[in-house]
């Protein structure tokens, strides 16, 4: 897999799944508001990329395939200077 495909889907359930201390297989698809939270900072600080989620944005972000959107746009809006990734939909700015 290239660097434009991440972050993937894997990636983002690996994410979730420390979060609750949990395998990946066992994160359910539908995302509640506090693991959404938790997963745009743990993308933030794994990309240094800030997703531009206003509060419409966040709460379109259901599933676990709407978060790859988002995060894969964002990447994509940072001109794919991310630490990990490229691929598209959302803006997202760079952190310094």
């Amino acid at each position: 897999m290239t660097d434009l495909a991440r972050p993937d889907r894997a990636e983002v359930l690996e994410m979730l799944a420390a979060f609750g201390q949990r395998a990946a297989e066992d994160v359910p698809d539908e995302l509640g508001s506090l693991e959404l939270t938790w997963l745009i900072a743990e993308f933030e600080q794994r990309y240094g990329i800030e997703p531009d989620l206003d509060d419409e944005a966040f709460e379109a972000v259901r599933t676990v395939d709407d978060a790859v959107a988002v995060f894969r746009a964002a990447v994509l809006a940072a001109g794919g200077a991310a630490s990990g990734s490229t691929a598209g939909g959302v803006a997202g700015a760079a952190r310094p």
